[in-house]
């Protein structure tokens, strides 16, 4: 009796035990299954990689970041922003003006005035009567107004298809930098030393077909450009449109910053350089696209280091400009950072310290000289 019952016992361990088992191969089956179905939105991997993995306090050298915008709202905040400055090795932000920023010109030169040392200054053009003759007067009271005032260049100007959208206090919808009517306020900043930085299209996948073959997908469908809609230009009407002005004012300085959202073609970016001496670029804000490519990247920097300033174009925290740092002096490879909103991974351009120089400073201390010119 007492071998039965053993052996009844033996079988219903056995029972529960393949039972068991075929549980947990259902379970790791339906994990298996899970993961194929995973949107791409909720991918965030975490690297498993044993390698260096360098945080980078202060930069290697004095920077000037050319491309910023009116972050600090209040002066304590500004206050705080020059700490951060100094912990991190930046010698001066220049403020980008944006309709976006909802600040008038001359506010934010008074918000940040008696910290000059720290900050610089850019303006909007003013687009007021532009549809009625005469308008460009006004248009430039306003532009030698800004320059008195310090404006060092006229930016953050914009096209991602509806022309100048940016631009404070009117919208310049509908006007492209090729706008013959421009031509007074264009050659007036080439007059008085002014350079005019512009934000040309969105990188290309935002003009791409948002489907399973689209490389920058996350970010493509995030801030995806509709050219169905009247009067937008498409990705390469913009390139076209702003070739056509470099070649139309040679005597005025053009920053295309973003890489001219040409990431994905830097031969082609790079003709651009060599065709246009006036043709400058700024890295504000395209760290995620840059990186993606290091050695691409690292060669184009390389050979166009005299044409290249340093910009972030995204916040005033401390770690931000870190991270920068890294991609930029570090060999690090294989970075994951979610707040980039795309699914890849990054690796850093390990940049020699002349071409670091020029980027971080040198090029942007030659570019923003304010010439000594009368009134016009």
């Amino acid at each position: 009796m007492k071998y039965l019952n053993l052996m009844l016992a033996v079988g219903v361990l056995s029972w529960h035990g393949a039972a068991d088992a075929q549980t947990q191969e259902e379970a790791f089956k339906a994990r298996i299954q899970e993961a194929k179905e995973l949107k791409l939105k909720d991918f965030e991997p975490h690297s498993i990689f044993n390698i260096p993995e360098t945080h980078v306090e202060k930069a290697r050298f004095s920077v000037i970041d050319a491309h910023s915008h009116d972050y600090a709202l209040t002066d304590e905040e500004i206050r705080k922003w020059i700490e951060t400055q100094k912990k991190c090795g930046i010698e001066k932000t220049h403020i980008m003006h944006c309709e976006w920023i909802g600040r008038p010109f001359e506010e934010i030169v008074r918000n940040y005035g008696p910290y000059k040392d720290h900050f610089a200054f850019w303006c909007c053009f003013d687009y007021t009567g532009f549809d009625k003759p005469g308008w460009e007067k006004h248009a430039l009271e306003s532009l030698n107004r800004a320059w008195e005032l310090g404006a060092v260049g006229v930016g953050e100007m914009d096209d991602k298809g509806f022309g100048d959208t940016y631009a404070r206090p009117v919208s310049g919808k509908g006007i492209h930098l090729d706008d013959p009517r421009l031509r007074p306020l264009i050659e007036r900043c080439g007059e008085l030393g002014m350079p005019i930085n512009i934000h040309v299209a969105e990188p290309i996948w935002m003009y791409q077909p948002l489907d399973n073959h689209n490389d920058g997908l996350l970010n493509g469908a995030t801030w995806a450009i509709d050219t169905t809609q009247e009067g937008c230009y498409d990705y390469e009407e913009l390139m076209q449109s702003f070739e056509r002005a470099l070649k139309a004012y040679p005597n005025t300085t053009f920053i295309a910053c973003h890489y001219l959202n040409m990431t994905q073609d830097l031969e082609r970016l790079g003709a651009l350089l060599d065709r246009y001496p006036n043709f400058y670029i700024d890295l504000a804000g395209r760290l995620a696209e840059s990186t993606v490519t290091p050695r691409a990247t690292r060669r184009f920097l390389i050979k166009y280091a005299d044409r290249v300033l340093y910009g972030t174009d995204n916040g005033t925290e401390a770690d931000m400009y870190q991270l920068s740092f890294r991609l930029l002096e570090t060999e690090d490879e294989h970075i994951y950072n979610p707040n980039f909103g795309y699914h890849w991974s990054y690796s850093a351009l390990n940049l020699p310290d002349d071409v670091l120089k020029k980027i971080y400073h040198d090029n942007a201390t030659r570019l923003f000289q304010r010439k000594k010119i009368s009134k016009k």
